[in-house]
């Protein structure tokens, strides 16, 4: 194995890699190391990180991504797959392949300095990471120089090792114990292509070959957490589901943190051919989602049993397999020979502020807070729930926040012995853990002010306008309401005398250059606020959040495909009654042609017998009686040519002429 192998090329040989190809560029684990290695120079990680880069760098994991997106001169080519035809290029890629054939593949494969084989979300690539390095392998005599092969692997292939203290359970395991892995029933697929990428690679001078065993890999916009942080942010559930007890030990890498174990492995070239890749934690299952619910949901976590777990639908069996898995690990040789510019060497709790930053910056998930103003009965109210719900927001009501505000000073006067035993202490805890991470939280909402909407609506309407409004309210709605006679004059009232003074809130809006959104109500002559809403929406703009969910996307779907029927038959109708009525018109001009012809007709046989009156009685006067003579006449004589005889005597016998 690479232990006994021949150590590292010099350093020079190792820079002159520059190609790398990644499969599968569309995926959420190979695009973001695509993306990391086409920003990283090629051999930067054999020089020592300096304090300088080390904050450096913590700047640039704070900026956008399209600050981030810039190529440097001198960093890595990258090419690979893509999973569909019609996914577009990723913009840090320089060529990409889609369908081609493996004689084809190969080709590109041989192309490239480093080919990396990445498993972790697709378990059907191991087999074509087999066939890879096997026809690398046997191609690597005709390399005119190294080729290195990197899979991309699991820690889900030590799922069952058998623990190396018995007596100790908290002993990790490092890379030097991966003979004794043993995977997890659904992972054997990742330990064969593991143990086929170990048997080739032998002749380190051309082709050499490395297996990374990666926990589970968060961070940016997607990975496994990715369920949890979405159930989290979209605020629908009361507390967020562990599955069993969650004590169970979940080894975990940023996927940054994983990217640059892969730059050391290509720069380094190490002779260890078996890394692990794992930051520094020791998290359950319950770390990881107490503490997204804590930073960007409800607070608080519900455990149910495991079983349950299948019934959530954003978690594939593969997902469920990680989140269950207990398992302690040590990356010991990546963290003593690579220099890595950690995201999250201590792990994922200690580094939930940047991760959710990250991660609201990738997924473009900024808050919109909208406030809206205006007199009584104006329709405020029910405009801010119709928005809370397009917009997926927390819809504030002034008489639930009292509500609440008055049970949690009930709470804090009741007496401690009346809370439940084994609380206490740990709770105090938290309330410092809260100051430290509010203070984190509001410099957060500080520094990203510029990117969040802040919109301010103010309806108004005239006096008579909203009187007559709540006068036409039934008695149902009105009763135990302010739009009592009494209290509604005296609250539009004193809204009026508030609003003409000088500073009021809308000029405090305008102060901060953030203009109020002006809609008259009353001249939209719309009694549900259908139109003001529109108008709203058209101003704020589209949902800054998580697309529709498979319940929603079947709703709009199906009322889609309503209105697509519903228009096609419409169409249908106005076709069918479009030929009917040009149908009829055909057949009605049909009908008068043929009138109009047979009156002309009727005119043209009027017109030639009319015509005809004088020929025939000339002929009958002076041509038939002649003729009829010359006829007897013809017969009697009976001449050998009839006709020249008739002529003739036709001639001879003219009455004119006579």
């Amino acid at each position: 194995m690479g232990e006994e192998e021949e150590g590292a090329a010099p350093a020079e040989k190792a820079i002159r890699i520059q190609r790398v190809f990644i499969n599968l560029l569309d995926s959420y684990s190979s695009r973001n190391i695509g993306k990391f290695l086409s920003n990283c120079v090629v051999g930067a990680s054999l020089e020592e990180i300096t304090e300088e880069e080390e904050e450096d760098d913590e700047t640039k994991s704070a900026m956008p991504e399209a600050s981030m997106a810039k190529l440097k001169e001198g960093t890595f080519q990258i090419v690979g797959t893509l999973s569909k035809l019609d996914v577009p290029r990723p913009e840090f890629a320089v060529e990409t392949y889609c369908g081609i054939s493996q004689e084809d593949l190969l080709l590109r494969l041989l192309e490239c300095d480093v080919i990396v084989y990445n498993i972790t979300e697709n378990p059907q690539q191991a087999e074509e990471a087999i066939w890879a390095v096997s026809a690398l392998n046997e191609e690597s005599s005709h390399f005119e120089k190294r080729k290195v092969f990197i899979l991309v692997s699991t820690v889900m292939t030590w799922a069952r090792s058998k623990p190396l203290d018995p007596d100790d359970s908290e002993v990790p395991f490092t890379e030097e114990d991966y003979r004794r892995r043993k995977q997890h029933p659904n992972f054997l697929d990742h330990i064969n292509a593991e143990k086929m990428v170990l048997k080739f690679g032998k002749n380190v001078r051309k082709f050499t070959t490395y297996v990374v065993a990666a926990g589970l890999q968060y961070g940016m916009e997607g990975g496994i957490l990715h369920a949890f942080f979405k159930l989290a942010w979209l605020g629908e559930v009361p507390a967020l589901p562990v599955f069993g007890d969650g004590t169970n030990v979940i080894p975990a890498i940023h996927i940054l943190d994983l990217a640059g174990v892969i730059q050391n492995i290509i720069d380094h070239v190490p002779k260890l051919h078996y890394l692990v890749a794992v930051d520094e934690s020791v998290h359950t299952l319950e770390d990881f989602v107490k503490c997204i619910s804590k930073s960007t949901g409800p607070g608080k976590i519900q455990k149910i049993p495991k079983e349950n777990a299948f019934l959530t639908k954003d978690l594939t069996q593969e997902n469920i397999d990680h989140l269950l898995v207990n398992l302690r690990m040590e990356a010991l040789f990546v963290k003593e020979n690579f220099n890595i510019r950690w995201f999250a060497q201590a792990g994922f709790v200690e580094n939930i502020n940047s991760i959710l930053k990250e991660y609201k910056q990738s997924r473009r998930l900024l808050p919109i807070k909208i406030c809206i103003l205006g007199p009584p009965a104006v329709g405020k109210s029910s405009i801010a729930e119709v928005l809370a719900k397009y917009y997926k927001l927390h819809h504030i009501k002034l008489k639930d926040v009292i509500s609440e505000a008055i049970a949690k000073l009930e709470a804090i006067i009741t007496p401690k012995d009346v809370m439940e035993g084994g609380e206490e202490e740990g709770e105090e805890e938290e309330e410092e853990d809260n100051v430290e991470d509010a203070q984190e939280l509001l410099e957060g909402i500080k520094e990203s002010m510029d990117q969040n909407a802040e919109f301010v609506c103010s309806l108004d309407a005239s006096d008579e306008f909203l009187k007559e409004r709540v006068m036409n309210l039934p008695e149902s709605v009105v009763t135990g309401t302010h739009y009592s006679q009494d209290r509604f004059l005296r609250a539009l009232s004193n809204y009026r005398d508030i609003n003409t003074e000088d500073e009021t809130v809308l000029n405090y809006f305008d102060e901060l250059e953030i203009h109020p959104i002006h809609i008259d109500v009353g001249r939209l002559e719309d009694a549900q606020n259908r139109l003001a809403i529109k108008q709203l929406i058209k101003e704020v703009g589209e949902p800054r959040n998580y697309g529709l969910t498979d319940e929603e996307k079947a709703e709009e779907e199906r009322k889609a495909a309503e209105e697509r029927l519903a228009k096609e038959a419409m169409e249908e109708a106005e076709r069918e009654h479009k030929e009917a009525v040009e149908t009829a018109e055909k057949i009605a001009r049909w009908e008068e042609w043929n009138k109009q012809l047979e009156e002309v007709k009727r005119e043209e046989r009027e017109l030639l017998e009319a015509q005809s009156i004088p020929l025939r009685n000339y002929l009958m006067t002076y041509v038939m009686p002649t003729l009829m003579q010359g006829l007897n006449e013809c017969c009697k004589v009976r001449p050998d040519d009839p006709v020249d005889f008739l002529a003739e005597y036709l001639f001879k016998n003219n009455p004119e002429t006579q």
